[in-house]
């Protein structure tokens, strides 16, 4: 069983916030914060070969759900709030496939169920060019990413990713990467939907994003019978930084919705 690190905010009904490719759970902080004001109990989980809980050699998203159930025992979280961002989102969706009596409801941030072409190879090359045995600053790996990518903001965000290891002195990368580039393709794969699930579901779009499209609507309809679409304008992929108290808005709105 792999141990998630995981933090906890607040008090009253469980909810569990899972991060997307290459997160922590420190991206989706002002969430948590502004759901446990709201009389919730948030769960900020690092999902394997991210943040702080351990490294792997597998990775996939029935891992990934196998963990959050293992999580969920583990906390005697027998029927919790799921929301997931990107990745986390897909997590979210395989969880609810194999774990539906879990769910009491789910909210997926900008990701649909389908297989996507990729997206992450400009920032994967990116990361892997960085020698991190001969650079010895952040500053010098800033340098190193912003000359490869022209996004001041994506650049922020994986400089997250990195500390300094108290025995090598060396500076690392809190994720896998090597993992994540080798089951890249896995990350991209549809979720596997037998049948439809029957999970109250907000599938929330950023308006400037191109993750879920009006072509995608009834295929995820189809999957996720019990479907509300919710777009937050002025937000792009990452929903959450771009207008986060919209968003926190658009989800308590759902989440205090009868059944």
């Amino acid at each position: 069983m792999v141990q998630l690190n995981h933090k906890i905010i607040g008090q009253g009904e469980p909810v569990i916030l899972l991060h997307g490719l290459f997160g922590m759970l420190d991206n989706l902080q002002i969430l948590a914060k502004n759901l446990a004001a709201q009389d919730f109990m948030v769960y900020l989980i690092d999902q394997r070969d991210h943040g702080k809980s351990p490294r792997t050699n597998r990775f996939s998203y029935d891992l990934l759900a196998e963990d959050l159930h293992d999580f969920c025992m583990e906390h005697w979280l027998h029927h919790a709030i799921i929301i997931g961002h990107s990745m986390g989102g897909k997590t979210a969706m395989q969880f609810a496939v194999h774990y539906p009596d879990i769910v009491k409801k789910m909210v997926v941030i900008d990701i649909g169920c389908k297989a996507y072409s990729g997206g992450h190879r400009e920032i994967f090359e990116a990361l892997l060019s960085v020698d991190l045995k001969s650079i010895s600053s952040r500053e010098e790996i800033y340098l190193v990413l912003k000359a490869k990518l022209s996004d001041e903001g994506v650049v922020q965000f994986l400089m997250k990713n990195l500390f300094r290891d108290k025995e090598t002195g060396l500076l690392e990368w809190k994720m896998n990467l090597p993992l994540l580039y080798k089951s890249y393709p896995e990350i991209l794969k549809e979720i596997d939907i037998p049948e439809s699930v029957n999970v109250q579901t907000l599938f929330i779009k950023g308006e400037l994003s191109d993750y879920i499209s009006e072509r995608d609507i009834p295929d995820i309809k189809n999957k996720f019978s019990r479907t509300e679409f919710e777009t937050i304008k002025g937000a792009g992929h990452w929903v959450h930084a771009d207008q986060p108290e919209q968003l926190t808005k658009t989800i308590l709105h759902f989440l205090q919705k009868s059944q």
